[in-house]
């Protein structure tokens, strides 16, 4: 409350508003409304993850006696009527922001896309019709297919998690404690080339202003499969490669994350740039063989991680104040 008083008053200030206009701001503010929108928003998508859960849950209880067709043919009428009600509500394709009269037509395009990614992958495990790795290429598409046309960012990360996927990378907890980013080279390379297309691609929308407020998520994917294929290669026996890739990589994140005001992106930007450095600071010193002042460097430890804690949150604090 204070600091949308605070903002009323540079508003005043500026001659932007009126003192009566002011004054009912100030009115309305004391009503104490608030809006339920993101509550109802959250619950519409835990509803799409809870029926999607069940529907997979009844498939895998009942397999047997309900039959691979008969589960094909519920998962493609179910899939085909949701997107029907789409179509119908949609209204078309713009490169700018397109938004349903009703946001429950949002959650109804993610429901579709979560069924159809469902059927495909369905369809593929029992009768093997796309062939190795093509069934999550089909899912990407068709899920980029709904997040343009429907303007669905939901739509969009499944469609650059697909994308992921059919290369191979699959980065869930699982993998990431099994280490298989790390120990598989070629994975590092093909995530890195992606973040970096992601970021092509992103720039050009950008120019031709093709749904520019896609930005935010095709960088955080980028961001992360960057950071942490970069941190990846920085282990391997290219690393002076791979650690030029990051400080660019940082640069520019950091650059960014100031342009669109996103502090998601300035904190992750900090995190992995933070981790690079240190890897590098380990490279260095063992490449030296500095044992003679091994002592030295352990009482500096502590100092380096506590100054490193209060540079983090004072850049935070900065990037806040800036923002505001």
């Amino acid at each position: 409350m204070a600091k949308s008083n605070e903002f009323t008053e540079k508003l005043l200030q500026q001659e932007l508003i009126t003192d009566p206009q002011m004054q009912s701001i100030r009115q309305y503010e004391a009503l104490g409304i608030f809006s339920l929108h993101n509550e109802l928003r959250f619950l519409l998508y835990l509803a799409v993850l809870l029926f999607t859960s069940g529907v997979g849950i009844i498939i895998y209880e009942n397999i047997d006696s309900i039959g691979h067709i008969a589960i094909l043919a519920f998962l493609f009428a179910l899939t085909g009527v949701g997107f029907y009600f789409c179509f119908k509500k949609a209204k078309g394709f713009d490169k700018d922001e397109v938004l349903f009269e009703s946001p429950v037509y949002d959650y109804i395009v993610l429901l579709c896309t979560i069924l159809s990614c469902i059927f495909i992958g369905y369809l593929q495990v029992q009768y093997k019709v796309f062939g190795f790795g093509l069934s999550s290429l089909a899912c990407s598409l068709i899920a980029f297919f709904c997040a343009y046309y429907f303007d669905n960012k939901s739509a969009l990360s499944i469609a650059i998690t697909g994308l992921a996927t059919f290369i191979g990378i699959t980065v869930t907890p699982k993998t990431l404690l099994e280490n298989e980013i790390y120990s598989n080279p070629t994975l590092t390379y093909y995530g890195l080339v992606l973040g970096i297309l992601l970021i092509l691609w992103t720039e050009y929308s950008n120019k031709i202003a093709l749904k520019k407020h896609f930005q935010l998520v095709f960088l955080t994917f980028a961001q992360h499969l960057i950071g942490i294929c970069c941190i990846a290669g920085m282990l391997d026996i290219y690393w002076p490669i791979f650690t030029i890739l990051l400080a660019a990589s940082t640069y520019y994140f950091y650059k960014t994350s100031y342009e669109i005001h996103s502090a998601f992106l300035f904190v992750f930007t900090l995190l992995y740039g933070y981790i690079g450095f240190n890897i590098l600071i380990f490279k260095i010193v063992a490449s030296l063989d500095l044992y003679d002042i091994s002592g030295l460097l352990i009482i500096l430890t502590p100092m380096y991680f506590i100054g490193s804690i209060f540079g983090f949150i004072k850049l935070i604090k900065n990037f806040n104040r800036e923002k505001a």
